[in-house]
């Protein structure tokens, strides 16, 4: 069969990784918004300190 190609088969793609109902990924996800959120707050706090700096 040099020189010639065979029949290709297809294959289904594998179910992906990211399932929903995994609980760690759910964990890795709220982890990310809790951290999201503590860096929103952090960066309101020192808009509101320089704001509030006695000048």
């Amino acid at each position: 069969m040099i020189g010639k190609l065979g029949r290709m088969t297809t294959h289904r793609a594998p179910k992906p990784l990211a399932d929903p109902e995994r609980p760690v990924e759910r964990a890795v996800t709220a982890a990310l918004v809790i951290a999201g959120l503590a860096g929103l707050g952090w960066i309101v706090g020192m808009i509101y300190t320089l704001a509030a700096w006695p000048m």
